[in-house]
């Protein structure tokens, strides 16, 4: 926790709201930072030059607005620290395409990097205040540029709303702080087209105070029309769905060695578990196989509990969405209220426990999933937990 408490000090804050670039290049981002020096951009989006000249624009400006200066302290340190790495994807995904700069998906790329780092590096994992900070700044990151781009999509009022869901987990996150860090991140860059961006951040900003989403979550009725409506179903929003699920299906997801069959045992004893763990050692198939066979498995005895309508608990590590989606739409195909709880607990407190299962998994095998891990958003499923064990 003494490199967090050191990096905060970097910070802007009352009175003088100034970055310390000197140490923040001598903390332990300075890697990250050293190689935004050496990632250029487009010219005619970004004249100002590579990416650290267009993040440093970009934290000055933050500092100046009179809005990011009205917010409490916590959350201008979540701000300050989300612009300050918002471009840290564009290390891994800058590139040429027919002579030209692009940086595609490089806000999601940045904020699987930056989970990890605070994560490990700076040990923002494992207690429930921890985890909030650090969500908060990814989430900042993840859809920096959400607002520039919001009406470029169908339904922007729909997108917006299922954006907002994440204050549901984030009470810090808000499509209000998102559009600060926007505006901040147009004014930190040379281009033609500024007050075109700067108007769709306000834009942005005007449609989700209209959609009623703009400092929280829409107020739905019930779970059961917030799940209907984000998930895309032709619903009223403002309409009290009738619940026609026969039961839960409880999706476990989390790192190996964070405590999900301990945790199944003390809350949930008697209930049926599809366990991937369980399946590979029956099946003599290891992690590092082909997991086809496993997959399948697991599925057909979901199958059977569905068939049955018999509430169950998916137990995988499920750390990405997509691998998310398909179980739930497997689950709810057959009736199920789908309620996905995220488990976690601190790095050093998770190598421990790896160490002392009876089936271990090798350190660099969970730091490489800890990169691709992505923490279940709110509108996923009919309800979603996160939890420090």
């Amino acid at each position: 926790m003494a490199g967090f408490e050191e990096l905060m000090q970097y910070l802007p804050c009352r009175p003088l709201y100034r970055f310390d670039w000197q140490g923040l290049q001598q903390s332990l981002l300075s890697s990250v930072l050293g190689k935004m020096m050496q990632t250029p951009q487009h010219p005619a989006w970004h004249g100002e030059g590579d990416v650290w000249a267009h993040t440093k624009m970009v934290c000055e400006a933050l500092a100046s607005l009179a809005s990011f200066r009205a917010l409490p302290l916590r959350q201008q340190q979540e701000l300050a620290l989300a612009a300050l790495l918002h471009d840290a994807g564009k290390i891994r995904t800058t590139h040429l395409e027919d002579g030209i700069l692009v940086s595609p998906g490089h806000a999601a790329e940045g904020a699987q990097m930056i989970r990890s780092l605070l994560w490990r590096e700076y040990q923002l994992s494992g207690r429930r205040d921890l985890q909030l900070f650090r969500e908060t700044v990814c989430q900042l990151i993840r859809y920096h540029t959400l607002p520039l781009h919001l009406f470029k999509g169908d339904d922007a009022e729909r997108r917006i709303r299922k954006l907002a869901e994440n204050s549901r987990l984030t009470p810090d996150f808000s499509v209000d702080l998102l559009c600060i860090l926007a505006e901040a991140d147009v004014r930190g860059r040379i281009c033609a087209d500024q007050k075109e961006l700067l108007e769709s951040v306000q834009l942005c900003r005007m449609l989700a105070k209209e959609a009623q989403c703009l400092d929280g979550p829409f107020p739905f009725p019930s779970a059961v029309t917030r799940h209907a409506y984000l998930s895309g179903r032709n619903v009223w929003p403002y309409q009290d769905l009738y619940d026609e699920a026969w039961g839960p299906v409880i999706l476990l997801c989390g790192l190996p060695g964070t405590g999900k069959d301990t945790w199944i045992r003390n809350n949930c004893p008697g209930l049926p578990v599809v366990s991937m763990d369980d399946l590979r050692r029956k099946m003599g198939i290891r992690p590092t196989d082909e997991q086809g066979a496993i997959v399948q498995a697991a599925r057909e005895q979901a199958r059977e509990y569905l068939r049955q309508k018999r509430p169950f608990i998916w137990n995988a590590t499920s750390l990405t969405p997509s691998l998310r989606r398909k179980s739930i739409q497997l689950f709810e195909e057959y009736g199920a209220s789908v309620h996905i709880i995220c488990l976690e607990t601190g790095w050093t407190e998770n190598l421990f426990r790896n160490q002392n299962r009876e089936h271990t998994v090798p350190e660099a095998v969970i730091g490489g999933m800890l990169e691709k891990f992505v923490l279940p958003e709110a509108w996923e499923a009919r309800s979603v937990e996160w939890l420090c064990i």
